[in-house]
């Protein structure tokens, strides 16, 4: 019988998305970021669900049975706060979705708020930090502890003002300073719940495993791949290595590629102590300056890590493939690896340029095992694009900090074929590995991915005509947004429409049930790949392991286990998404200080009834011109919201126009940049 979560076990639901490796990523950074269906829930229902603030101060709650999401004016949130668990009474329904009123809080989403202390005629306050929350708590004198004005303080909430003025609580922690190195992000961390230390029975069974290494009375029953050339491509500063590569040439031109992923499951057992603790945290966590794992680090570092040299244990997934890239035979197995070689992406770019690294000339055939498996990744890569799978070439920011903490640069990560290879081999396998569990009825977490909803489609339909490119008006699938990138590629708009594409899709997330996944234009799909970082991948692992040894056993994964795991990794992710987001946007803030005054070319890249959002052109970075500071008229957004037009001028600001700016503020408590219009 399998084990039941903590979650349902203990009978507490947990309060708490991007993939780093093996998905597009396909997070919308504003509006409700819901998913929309139809419901069959009459209008004056109730729905349960989580609150989910946006920027005005209003809310939707996303319902836990997969109903339409409800809009909630901020007037009718009550004392709810963004993350809470709720009843909302739906009061009518209109042409956009339901909109109704909180009735009841049922869960607080969290019981710790992190802000800025202020003492204020006796009494203190803490202003917390996290902009969606925009709470005030108050702190009698007596319970303020150590806490100074100013302070970066933690604070326990003993009332949330259900029956009262406001919430109110006592310090548990204090920070440090704001602009102390390292306590801003501290803040973030603990503000999210998130912990880098795991309790003693974790450490010890841990390091216990660790002490006992890896010996060969683990390599029964396993495929003896110690002979091969397998190597790991990596950022350059990676501590867990979790995949390793290798290709044999087969006759005829094809090949059998080796993706081999680290047999977490094999130490971490289902019931034990690390179990239970990689279930609570559901995903390892990767902020500016610091990653917070989801295994300790005797695992996630070492006995796990596939490094050079060392005896690794893996759990593999064999791909042969033709001369033309089509996958004939997918073959898996229990194995123990040696790998050859660590790389970091960018050596493995000079490699695969002909820029020989001193791995590659001590070892002459990895070029070549190199260029072989990205030619097998091009094919798999245009196989997707066939068939109208979407790829993103957004920049991706990547925040330089000195050794204190403080950020010097904001530079663009460059996509390398490189990252790409590895990217498609890793989407290849997932989707092998999804094939495996549907052909042979073994129940594991799906990565769905769901239609986008009607009214973000509009919105991209109308942004599309406004540059005279074209999207279908009724039902469009997959390869239409793809075309649409690719009519937008190179143009000034370009950015602009990438945005607003991946603004109207919905949120990945995980299933008992498979849905498909729409990004990827993929029947099944699931995540397999990175077992260190990821509950659901060892949850997978862990079913394949038990089907190599008894597929009968494999089947028998309680459904209740499987939906209450898809649940609360999907929210766990949520939160590390928007913890690692909030992270780097601070060190932006803190970056865009030293540039107050400074002109910089940039895009307009969103339109809201408070003015203008602009995206510079030199960094990956965000900023607001307020509509108060837009010259010489009142300006009024129009009925869709794509543009800002002067009353009395007609002068308009539309998407994708080009903008100058001057840095006029920056707020980092509020992580908000304010520019002015040159």
């Amino acid at each position: 019988m399998s084990r039941l979560p903590p979650a349902i076990r203990g009978g507490r639901r947990h309060p708490d998305h991007a993939d780093r490796r093996g998905e597009t990523s396909l997070t919308p950074r504003r509006g409700s970021g819901g998913r929309h269906r139809r419901s069959s829930r009459p209008a004056s229902g109730l729905a349960i669900g989580r609150l989910q603030k946006i920027d005005s101060g209003a809310g939707f709650v996303i319902p836990e049975e997969g109903e339409e999401d409800v809009f909630v004016r901020a007037r009718d949130i009550g004392t709810a706060v963004h993350g809470d668990r709720v009843a909302v009474r739906i009061e009518r329904r209109a042409r956009r979705g339901p909109r109704g009123r909180i009735v009841e809080v049922l869960e607080r989403g969290r019981s710790r708020l992190v802000g800025v202390f202020r003492r204020q005629r006796g009494h203190g306050w803490l202003d917390v930090t996290e902009p969606r929350l925009d709470l005030r708590v108050f702190i009698p004198e007596r319970d303020r502890g150590q806490a100074a004005d100013g302070d970066l303080a933690v604070v326990e909430v003993t009332d949330w003002g259900d029956e009262g003025p406001g919430p109110a609580g006592r310090v548990a922690r204090v920070l440090g300073r704001p602009g102390e190195p390292g306590v801003d992000v501290l803040a973030i961390q603990v503000g999210y719940g998130l912990s880098d230390a795991f309790p003693a029975e974790v450490e010890g069974a841990a390091g216990a495993l660790r002490a006992r290494g890896v010996g060969p009375a683990e390599f029964e029953g396993r495929e003896d791949c110690r002979g091969d050339r397998v190597f790991t491509i990596d950022p350059v500063d990676a501590r867990d290595h979790d995949d390793a590569l290798s290709i044999e040439r087969l006759d005829g031109g094809g090949a059998r590629i080796g993706v081999h992923i680290a047999d977490v499951s094999h130490y971490v057992r289902e019931g034990d102590a690390l179990d239970a603790g990689a279930w609570e945290r559901g995903t390892s966590v990767y902020l500016v300056d610091r990653v917070i794992p989801m295994l300790p680090h005797g695992l996630s570092s070492d006995l796990c890590s596939l490094v050079p040299g060392e005896d690794r244990l893996t759990l593999a997934a064999f791909l042969e493939v033709d001369a033309g890239g089509s996958v004939t035979r997918t073959r898996f197995a229990r194995a123990v690896i040696r790998s050859a070689h660590r790389l970091a992406y960018e050596e493995a770019q000079e490699i695969l340029d002909g820029r020989y690294s001193a791995a590659a000339r001590a070892d002459p055939g990895l070029p070549d095992d190199l260029r072989a498996l990205l030619r097998v990744a091009r094919a798999f890569r245009e196989r997707r694009r066939a068939r109208g799978s979407l790829d993103f070439d957004l920049p991706e920011a990547h925040v330089v900090l000195d050794d204190e903490g403080a950020p010097i640069d904001v530079r663009r990560r460059a996509r390398l074929a490189s990252h790409m290879l590895v990217e498609d081999l890793m989407i290849a396998t997932n989707e092998a590995v999804a094939r495996w569990a549907i052909e042979e009825g073994v129940p594991v977490p799906y990565r769905i991915h769901e239609e986008p909803n009607e009214e973000k489609l509009e919105t991209l339909r109308l942004l599309a005509d406004e540059f005279g490119l074209s999207f279908p008006g009724r039902k469009p699938r997959t390869r239409d947004f793809q075309r649409l990138l690719d009519a937008a590629q190179g143009r000034v708009e370009e950015t602009v429409i990438s945005l607003q594409v991946l603004r109207s899709l919905a949120k990945a997330r995980y299933s008992a049930s498979n849905e498909g996944h729409f990004g990827l234009a993929s029947s099944a799909y699931l995540h397999f790949t990175s077992p260190i970082r990821r509950y659901p991948d060892l949850l997978v692992h862990r079913q394949l392991s038990r089907w190599l040894a008894d597929p009968g056993s494999a089947r028998r994964l309680r459904r209740e286990t499987l939906e209450a795991t898809a649940r609360h990794a999907s929210a766990r992710e949520e939160n590390a998404v928007r913890a690692e987001r909030d992270s780097i946007d601070l060190k932006k803030v803190e970056f865009m200080e030293r540039h107050l005054g400074d002109h910089f070319a940039g895009t307009i890249s969103g339109i809201a009834r408070f003015g203008l959002f602009v995206r510079l052109e030199a960094y990956d970075i965000e900023g607001v011109v307020h509509v108060s500071n837009l010259p010489g008229d009142y300006y009024v957004p129009d009925a869709t919201k794509r543009q800002l037009r002067g009353r009395r001028t007609r002068k308009t600001y539309r998407l994708g126009d080009a903008a100058e700016v001057r840095v006029a503020r920056v707020d980092r408590e509020a992580r908000r940049i304010d520019f002015d219009l040159v």
